[in-house]
């Protein structure tokens, strides 16, 4: 059964899943908060709520294959994929480029969803629909852990978020922690900002 908004936010918290501090984001914007999914999603039972959530929101999409950036988007990618009955791939950065690898496909019209943790900007869902697109697949959705844009993020298809909000994200020059002298930590699975 997929988690409710409660059961996610108290496995969020559980987990210790959501950071307080001062983080430089993949976008290379800096927050006060961090979604650290990785937390959450080493527990099956909170993977398996959150993904019901996403083939709930998609179930009459027909997707036949799921595509998720790497590396924070692989396991819930392959969990979705699993419960639509839909194949999975994954992209990755070469040359700082999302990019479909390790002899992975698409075909033609493939109707794809596009899975990822954690959205800003949509930076990596945007290289990724465009990786999809450029092999000829239509992508039919997008679905993430994480909306941190409180849902101003378009990407030109559905989207479904398991928990949607506003988190404040500055330029680093605009950054008020770093005008206060507080270190910034890089959490995530990238360790240069695109």
């Amino acid at each position: 059964m997929a988690l409710t908004d409660e059961q996610l936010a108290a496995a969020f918290k559980q987990t210790g899943a959501l950071l307080q501090g001062h983080f430089l984001l993949t976008s290379g914007k800096h927050s006060d908060r961090y979604f650290q999914c990785a937390k959450v999603l080493q527990h099956p039972e909170h993977t398996t709520g959150i993904c019901e959530r996403f083939v709930e929101a998609f179930r009459d999409a027909n997707v036949e294959l799921v595509v998720s950036p790497a590396i924070g988007g692989i396991v819930v990618g392959q969990e979705t994929a699993r419960q639509l009955g839909a194949r999975f791939i994954w992209a990755e950065r070469e040359n700082d480029k999302m990019t479909i690898r390790r002899g992975f496909d698409a075909a033609p019209g493939e109707r794809t969803l596009v899975v990822e943790d954690v959205v800003t900007t949509g930076g990596s869902v945007f290289e990724t629909i465009d990786a999809v697109k450029a092999l000829g697949a239509e992508v039919v959705g997008v679905a993430s852990v994480v909306d941190r844009s409180g849902g101003t993020v378009d990407f030109g298809a559905p989207f479904s978020a398991a928990m949607t909000m506003q988190v404040t994200a500055w330029a680093p020059e605009e950054c008020p922690l770093c005008e206060e002298g507080v270190p910034v930590v890089k959490p995530g699975s990238r360790k240069k900002p695109a």
